[in-house]
Parts: structure tokens; sequence; C-alpha cells
């Protein structure tokens, strides 16, 4: 099923890098870290700068030159590429389905409102998922932490889990620090598995990207909100963004196209053949 856009919703303003000229699949400057670089759990790190595609609504041969894939937990890793493991972590899937199947076997387990309604994200039409306990928390991870499970067993080699943001959708139900503590269960059950584990856009929260246990970050339009920059120093170039607006690949490419990983996409993420199909890199 296609995915749309998600996005962070703060935007920081910040000093921008400096200037590089863009080149396709660009080689990562001297000084970064080794394609097979490890975090502090021992995970193996995608290489900073390696050619990216983003395939969440529906995998498809990668192009050539590209080493980076991010596809949904459904799909199967790509052969020979660096693999990351889409999960739906803090909300439920769009769709009467799947709502349903969360409302059937775990409906204490979704955020409800003061009148005992589900929280609702209407950009995407996701019931939010209940993290405000440590009591939940625990109960979700029972959830969640098998789909990581199912990753690590698919032979990806990371997970990105999506959603961190949500707090800023629940009503005020939900704070940072909720966000962070199951966070924290998610990356700690990733590195366990032998997966590493990437921020999802919430730039807010990249202070906290240690007490998380995030070793890279993958992003939404960093570009177009001057966001490239704190992600980058964060996590060592290791960025892995997405944009859905040609000038905003164009600048991206042409402020840190030789440092940073960028694909243009069309917001529906389709694959070759579909209607609007889009992808491009600098």
């Amino acid at each position: 099923m296609p995915v749309p856009l998600r996005r962070a919703v703060g935007a920081l303003a910040l000093a921008v890098l400096p200037l590089a000229g863009c080149s396709p699949a660009a080689p990562a400057e001297a000084g970064h870290p080794s394609p097979t670089a490890h975090a502090r759990h021992g995970v193996e790190l995608p290489a900073a700068g390696a050619a990216f595609d983003y395939q969440i609504g529906g995998p498809y041969p990668p192009a050539d030159g590209v080493e980076v894939v991010s596809r949904d937990r459904t799909a199967r890793p790509a052969p020979g590429h660096y693999t990351i493991c889409y999960v739906n972590a803090f909300q439920a899937q769009p769709g009467t389905e799947a709502r349903r199947w969360w409302q059937r076997h775990h409906p204490d387990l979704l955020l409800r409102d003061r009148d005992g309604g589900p929280v609702i994200d209407e950009d995407w039409h996701e019931p939010l998922l209940d993290i405000s306990t440590a009591a939940k928390r625990t109960a979700l991870l029972d959830v969640v932490g098998r789909w990581i499970d199912g990753c690590a067993t698919a032979g990806f080699d990371a997970v990105e889990p999506d959603n961190l943001d949500s707090y800023e959708r629940s009503e005020g139900l939900l704070t940072k620090d909720h966000a962070l503590a199951f966070a924290a269960l998610l990356t700690r059950r990733a590195h366990d598995r032998g997966l590493a584990a990437a921020q999802k856009n919430t730039a807010d929260l990249l202070p906290e990207a240690r007490r998380a246990g995030f070793d890279f970050a993958v992003t939404e339009e960093c570009a177009r909100y001057r966001e490239c920059p704190a992600y980058a120093k964060t996590y060592d170039d290791r960025v892995f963004d997405i944009e859905y607006r040609r000038p905003d690949l164009a600048t991206a490419c042409r402020a840190w196209g030789e440092r940073l990983s960028f694909v243009l996409r069309d917001r529906d993420v389709g694959r070759p053949g579909d209607d609007g199909y889009l992808r491009r890199t600098c």
C-alpha cells in the first residue's frame, strides 16, 4: 500500500554547511566513518553519503549505484544492499483492516481522548498508540518488538520506527518523554537483534538522540525545513533524506550533496510504472 509523506513539525533555524557541488552518488569525504563502521552497540551502520532509495510504497530493483534502501517490513530486503526496515511504531497503519486489528486484539493500547474515542492523526487517518505509561509501553513492545524481530529474521540491516513525533498530534495526552522512553525500548530491541536504529524525522529530539539510542537518521524534507545540518552534526553525516519537491532537491544537492544522501520521490512513494512515479538524485 503506498504510504504518503510524513513530516516533522518543528523546523529549526540552523547554519548551513559549506556549499558543495552536486554529483550522482557522491562518495563520502575524507574523514567520514568507513562503510563498515559500527555504532557503540556493535551493529553495522550505513555509509555516510551512500546513494539511497526510499521504497516503502513497494519494492523494486534498485537503480545502479544505489547502496542503501528503505523498504516496508512486509517486503524482503534488497539483496546486496544495506536495507532499512520501515515499521510504523507509534501509530496504527491507515485503513479499516489495520484499525480493526488493533481494536480486536489490543483496544487498550490505542490512545483515547477524554471522551473515550481514539485519537486519530487526521492527515494520515491513523490511530495513535498509547505510550503514556511504562506498562503500556511494555505491552506495545510485545507487539512492535515482534515486528522488529521479523525485520532481523528477514535479513534487514536496520530498522526505521516511524511517527516518533506522534506526541505532537496527541491532543496533549503524550509528551516528548513518553516518545523517548518508547524509542529507547525499540532501539534496544533492535540492537539486541543485531539491527541499527534510525531516527525518523523529529528534529526537536536531536539533543536526546543518545538517550533514545538512535544510530543514524532517515529524514523527510530536511532541506526544505533547513534541518539537514542538525541531523548531520548529530549523526556524523549518516543522514538519508527524502525530498518531495524538485527545488528542495536542488537546494540539498547544491549545499550538502557530497556529504549527505538525498533522493527525490513522489509523495505516494510508488514503484516504476505507477502513475506519478518519480525518483531523482543529485
